[in-house]
């Protein structure tokens, strides 16, 4: 809240951004090498899905991926942002890779949901970003719980607190859980992301918090750094 947020969608093969944010459009360039981010509800945004046809496949292989996801980060002229997320798909591939080695990456979100399947895939991609040195802010749990729009049962149909267990096991923070919740995936559909359209809901808090808990993380993080730094002291002599 007050902070300048850009969003990169790394997600090459499949870009979500531009539907979720309700974007439609071309970026403009004004000199005829960068790109314009395009912006909604304060946020701006690059998308491969700005430059295509909603329907067209990306079918390339892995090098042509990588310089894609290269010219969206280098070529977008990002107007004094304070935190740029980049929206990664699933794996730990060339994406993954790429960014690590390009970028001066603060830290890395994990999303998954409780169940077992997921959380090898989320362990995989928590041991890669430590190996290429990448600190783990948290794990978010998606689908953490349904709770019926009818009678109200709450149930935990992909299992229970098994983000909160690999949180445990791996010493990392539990930034918090997402329900399963038809009205998540409306807003979404919509291009009204829930904390725009029903921002003193239940659901937006819970992203709210976790907004929180890595704004601080990369306030730490920055700190840190500064200190590395040695300090310079001019003595008039």
């Amino acid at each position: 809240e007050g902070a300048q947020v850009g969003v990169l969608d790394a997600d090459i093969y499949g870009p979500s951004q531009p539907m979720m944010l309700g974007i439609s459009g071309r970026p403009e360039s004004k000199d005829g090498k960068t790109l314009e981010p395009l912006e909604a509800w304060g946020v701006q945004a690059m998308s491969i899905g700005f430059l295509i046809d909603t329907d067209t496949p990306m079918v390339w292989r892995g090098p042509m991926v990588t310089q894609a996801l290269e010219q969206l980060l280098k070529d977008t002229n990002w107007r004094d942002l304070d935190y740029l997320i980049v929206d990664m798909p699933p794996g730990t591939g060339d994406i993954q890779l790429t960014l690590a080695q390009k970028v001066p990456v603060t830290g890395a979100v994990i999303v998954t949901t409780p169940q077992d399947i997921a959380l090898i895939d989320a362990r995989k991609g928590l041991k890669m970003f430590e190996k290429v040195g990448v600190p783990i802010v948290g794990i978010v749990e998606n689908m953490s719980i349904h709770v019926c729009s009818n009678c109200g049962h709450a149930e935990a149909i992909f299992g229970e607190g098994g983000a909160e267990r690999m949180c445990k096991d791996y010493k990392v923070p539990f930034l918090g859980g997402l329900p399963l919740d038809i009205r998540i995936r409306e807003q979404a559909d919509s291009g009204r992301p829930t904390v725009v359209a029903d921002p003193d809901g239940k659901i937006a808090a819970v992203y709210k918090e976790i907004a929180r808990k890595t704004a601080v993380f990369v306030a730490q993080k920055a700190e840190d750094f500064t200190a590395r730094f040695p300090s310079i002291v001019v003595q008039n002599t």
